[in-house]
């Protein structure tokens, strides 16, 4: 990103913010005021020692000086800090809102634990650059000049050996900041690389442990953490050589100006309060100058991490204005799905998965999709979910473009039971009502006795609200695919999509739940996906799928005897079926 992209950006975020940082700004500054008065205080205080006066009230303005400048400073400061949570905050919101309406070819191009790193660790860099940076910038530049004014007033001569050893510590600044910022940003994606890696394996824990993989994930994992060490120290080790140039410009200069300054003292050409009051305001000048080093060094880091957080924003999402639908209201009744000589690929350099695939299913009914793997099957349903745009040809959902619904509107008439039938991590009534918030519990007991839960329910010890672990690690396969069916039925769908919904099951809750689909496709439209031949004779129609385009429509007896690929399929699966008793 450029400069001007970079601060476009933290402005957009610190901008709801202003008045507040402003008023932070305006205490830190009162501060600092009380700060420099602290000097002309302790001037008129040696003055008075000379002359033999009275120095009570002196002492006075400098003790309440001193306490009103740290009782204000640190109203700011906390002022500061609440606003620095709040950009945080308000941050977080926008980028978590995004995040979970990207578009799925986004998500499936990207890394999850890179994209939770940008909510949780890159928005924490963010909290310090868009307030205590501006404010440190704000309140150390205006400081800075006024100390430099005033030290102007007292002695030129002296002021010029100070700015002589501040700008040469500028030089050493302007080489070391953008060091900091590339380091940093290396640190945050070694970050994101350990989150990813964390990610994957408890993402796949059981075949982790089985495959004896922990060493290697383990290996993987630290040598993440050491890239991030490595440049969080080379980070640690430029910031540590911008604020050391910080100090020792100090020292130089107290050094060079006590030398001249005592020299001119001697010669008469100033007093000596002057000369104490001068390095006093040197002293002083320790504050602005750290907190602009400290607002340069913030926003170094700061730059980095809106990189990644402006980069995470632009990805495509989901939102009706980039989407293009429109809210209609809503058909009742059987949904109908037709292709249009469709064409899709996933990426400009993929080759393409479907090559002009047409057909025409009415509501409602049963209609299987058979055919070799990576025929396109699945694909299908992406394209009917709008989880892709088709390339060429069109999807219609009741006879309209399904670029022509909201995608809101659209999924609303859908269920969909994915192929590994996903349990998320949370109660069994969570997952249930997950499609349908408003469920009632007679409509949850019915599902349930449907979908052929009603007896897990019982012997769970807490029912419906006991907890099925990370991704349902505590409910058996064939449940975890009930549970995704149930959640898919308690929507009540238009049009159910099944992908390989029984592919779990046992051979009693198969034809169970078979005949709960033969019964939803009396009143709603079911595509399903599937290898068995007991569920594809079950269909009213099947569409013959094999290398991206349709081979046959038809019956099952009318494609066992017309088309060879779906009779050598059928032949298979007629042995699959039997070889068990075969044994």
């Amino acid at each position: 990103m450029s400069a001007g992209e970079t601060w476009r950006a933290l402005y957009r975020h610190f901008r709801p913010h202003r008045s507040i940082v402003a008023l932070g700004a305006l205490f830190t500054l009162i501060g600092a005021a009380t700060g420099l008065a602290q000097p002309l205080a302790a001037k008129a205080l040696v003055d008075r020692l000379g002359s033999d006066e009275s120095i009570t009230s002196v002492l006075l303005v400098l003790t309440a000086l001193v306490v009103l400048g740290t009782a204000i400073e640190s109203v700011g400061a906390y002022i500061l800090e609440r606003t620095a949570e709040s950009v945080v905050l308000a941050a977080r919101r926008t980028l978590i809102g995004r995040l979970l309406r990207l578009r799925l070819p986004e998500v499936e191009r990207s890394q999850p634990g890179d994209l939770m790193s940008r909510v949780t660790s890159d928005t924490t860099l963010l909290r310090a650059v868009t307030t205590q940076s501006v404010v440190s910038a704000v309140s150390g530049g205006l400081t800075f000049l006024a100390t430099i004014v005033l030290m102007g007033l007292m002695d030129a001569v002296l002021l010029g050996v100070t700015l002589g050893v501040i700008v040469l510590v500028g030089g050493v600044m302007a080489l070391v900041l953008p060091r900091i910022a590339r380091a940093t940003e290396r640190a945050q994606e070694a970050v994101a690389t350990i989150s990813t890696a964390l990610e994957r394996a408890f993402g796949a824990f059981r075949t982790l442990k089985a495959s004896g993989a922990e060493e290697r994930e383990t290996a993987a994992v630290r040598a993440a953490a050491e890239e991030a060490w490595r440049h969080g120290v080379r980070s640690a080790k430029w910031q540590a050589v911008a604020w050391s140039s910080v100090g020792l410009a100090i020292q130089v200069s107290f050094l060079a100006v006590l030398g001249i300054g005592g020299a001119r003292v001697a010669s008469g050409a100033i007093p000596v309060s002057t000369l104490v009051a001068f390095l006093l305001f040197l002293f002083y000048l320790i504050d602005p100058v750290s907190k602009l080093v400290e607002a340069a060094s913030q926003y170094q880091v700061g730059s980095a991490a809106i990189a990644r957080i402006v980069r995470a924003e632009r990805l495509e999402t989901e939102e009706p204005a980039a989407g293009g639908g429109t809210d209609a209201e809503p058909a009742a009744g059987p949904a109908t799905v037709a292709f249009e000589d469709v064409r899709f690929r996933y990426r400009p350099d993929l080759p393409e998965v479907h090559h002009g695939v047409s057909f025409e299913i009415p509501g409602p009914g049963m209609t299987a999709f058979v055919g070799p793997s990576g025929a396109g099957k699945t694909t299908v349903f992406g394209l009917i979910e709008r989880f892709y745009e088709a390339t060429g040809g069109r999807v219609l959902v009741d006879g309209r473009d399904v670029r022509d619904w909201s995608t809101a509107a659209l999924r609303a008439a859908i269920g969909y039971v994915e192929q590994d039938a996903p349990v998320l991590a949370g109660t069994l009534r969570e997952n249930l009502v997950f499609a349908a918030d408003g469920a009632t519990e007679e409509e949850i007991r019915d599902v349930l006795v449907r979908a052929g839960l009603a007896s897990l329910v019982e012997r769970l010890p807490d029912g419906l609200e006991t907890l099925v672990g990370h991704r349902g690690s505590q409910l058996s396969g064939g449940e975890r695919q009930r549970v995704a069916i149930a959640r898919a039925l308690l929507r009540r769908p238009r049009l159910l999509l099944l992908d390989e919904a029984t592919s779990q099951l046992d051979a009693v809750n198969e034809l169970a739940l078979r005949d709960v689909v033969a019964q939803v496709s009396r009143e709603v439209t079911v595509l399903v996906v599937a290898h068995r031949l007991s569920t594809v004779t079950l269909a009213d129609r099947i569409v013959v799928m094999d290398a991206g385009r349709v081979r046959a429509v038809g019956t099952h007896e009318a494609l066992v005897a017309e088309d060879p690929l779906y009779g050598e399929l059928a032949a298979t699966q007629f042995l699959a079926s039997a070889s068990p008793g075969a044994r």
